[in-house]
Formats: structure tokens, C-alpha cells, sequence
């Protein structure tokens, strides 16, 4: 996994290795080990003894691409790895009632203002199938493939999430 620190160039890379005989988390840290100790883990505080000195987190927010965060007491931005979501996409699967590769999904949340597309149309690569108004913006959502547009999943006025499936192709 790669973590981005905001305010830190540094990019770090870290693994979990192994729990040892106490079962402390043994991490693996821009190739060096570390001893992680939890003490306690809340639905947002997170406290631990890393490296035999104590630290305690506390979750502010969290993003697909940011997790904020006091690091006792001190805030800190965390940059997610940037292809996170699109792995965690693959391995789950998404695709209302076909695979993730005849998926057409938003990448942002948004309004859909207009469908160019119907069930049944074939569509090129590039052609738009939606257009969602986001942060007083317009985005196209494109057809990633040439294909028949099996199912559409979204109508004009309706406000979707990141990740939601507009249509489906065959």
C-alpha cells in the first residue's frame, strides 16, 4: 500500500508482514520492520504503541482519496493510493447485473442533467452516454467500448453517487 502525507513529499510504502507470538502487527515500512501494538480501536479513535513510543488517532474524515486525521493532537492529511478505488472496484465486482467490464460508472457524484443514450442503442468508444452536473460543472460520462447499451440505470434529474452504474453494455 502507498500512503501520501500531506505536506510530505515523500511517498512511504508499507506492508503488513505477520502477527508475532504477542500478536503485535509486524509492518514492513520502506523496507523497514516496525512493531505495531493496538491498545484500543472505537468506531474513530484508534490508540497504539508504535515502535515502543504511544500514539493516538483520531478520524476526522474519510474519502476515497483522502483520510484526515489528529496524530495526538496534530492534524494530518492522508493521501489514499491513487489506484485504491479502481482496485477495490475490480475485486468487488461492481456491475448491476453484468460484469465490471460492461459497467459504465461515474467516477464523481453528481446530478445527471441529460441521457443521449436509450436501451438498445450501439454506441461507439467516446460517445457520451451521460452528462451530471457536479460543483456547478458539466461532465460527460463516455462509453469506454463499442457495444449495444443493454440496460440504463439512471434518468435526467436524478442524483447519483461516485461509483454508481449508469448503464450497462453488452
Amino acid at each position: 500500500m502507498e500512503i501520501k502525507v500531506e505536506d510530505i513529499k515523500t511517498i512511504f510504502h508499507g506492508e503488513i508482514v505477520e502477527f508475532d507470538k504477542n500478536n503485535n502487527l509486524v509492518l514492513n515500512i520502506d523496507d523497514k520492520k516496525h512493531e505495531l501494538k493496538i491498545i484500543s480501536f472505537k468506531s474513530n479513535i484508534l490508540e497504539f504503541i508504535f515502535d515502543n513510543s504511544y500514539y493516538e488517532i483520531r478520524v476526522l474524515e474519510s474519502t476515497s482519496t483522502d483520510l484526515k486525521i489528529l496524530l495526538n493532537g496534530n492534524p494530518l492529511t492522508l493521501k489514499k493510493h491513487s489506484k485504491l478505488a479502481e482496485i477495490i472496484e475490480k475485486s468487488a465486482g461492481r456491475g448491476g447485473g453484468g460484469s465490471s467490464q460492461n459497467s459504465i460508472s461515474s467516477q464523481i457524484p453528481g446530478r445527471v442533467i441529460s441521457v443521449s443514450i436509450s436501451k438498445g442503442d450501439s454506441v461507439k468508444k467516446g460517445d457520451n452516454i451521460v452528462v451530471l452536473e457536479s460543483m456547478k460543472m458539466q461532465v460527460a460520462i463516455k462509453s469506454p467500448r463499442d457495444g449495444v447499451i443493454k440496460e440504463l440505470k439512471v434518468k435526467e434529474g436524478q442524483s447519483i453517487s461516485r461509483n454508481d452504474v449508469v448503464a450497462v453494455l453488452e
